[in-house]
């Protein structure tokens, strides 16, 4: 098993309340709500830098929206 480090990371209320709102509907507690997004965003990283691009696609009008970061 993978050393565990501690951090401290400071977020606004809104954050906060973003993330305890998630971690409530996905019955996560916030730790893992935020491993979850970090390992989405190394994904969405690295496919991006290897020039492909990412869509989230409506289900019922399989209207597509390609998602950009900066």
């Amino acid at each position: 098993m993978a050393e565990k480090r501690t951090m401290t990371l400071n977020l606004t209320d809104a954050e906060m309340s973003a993330l305890e709102e998630l971690a409530t509907k996905k019955d996560l507690n916030k730790t893992v709500v935020i491993r979850q997004a970090l390992r989405l965003y190394q994904m969405v990283d690295q496919r991006l830098r290897e020039g492909k691009k990412v869509f989230i696609e409506d289900e019922m009008t399989k209207a597509k929206s390609e998602l950009m970061f900066l």
